[in-house]
């Protein structure tokens, strides 16, 4: 029997599920504070606190797998800046915080923010 996959899928194929990630979180990354729905933000969560933990160290490598999601400048905002800002925290760089359903659809919507 197949092991249950636990990750969300978007009604997306990969590719693009990676690429609504992968905007997300550039948006997190400039914004530092987003809205988005509830599922989302979760998928976010959990693509994004990795990067912050290669982002912690400043070295040829870690930017390299930073540049791999994002471009020059994002790169060096999440080493010189974000990295910096979480050196000392384990881990939970991202807050989510509950708001009420989406008028349109009924869909939970949410803030991701980093902490």
């Amino acid at each position: 029997m197949p092991g249950v996959k636990n990750k969300r899928r978007f009604r997306r194929e990969r590719d693009e599920r990676r690429a609504l990630l992968i905007s997300l979180s550039r948006a997190l990354i400039i914004k530092e504070r987003i809205k988005t729905t509830e599922a989302k933000a979760k998928e976010l969560s959990k693509f994004f606190e990795p990067l912050v933990t290669i982002s912690k160290e400043d070295s040829i490598s870690s930017r390299r797998k930073l540049a791999r999601y994002f471009e020059a400048d994002l790169v060096k905002k999440m080493i010189e800046e974000v990295g910096p800002k979480y050196k000392e925290r384990p881990g939970g760089y991202t807050r989510i915080i509950k708001l009420g359903p989406r008028d349109s659809d009924g869909a939970r919507m949410v803030f991701i923010e980093m902490v």
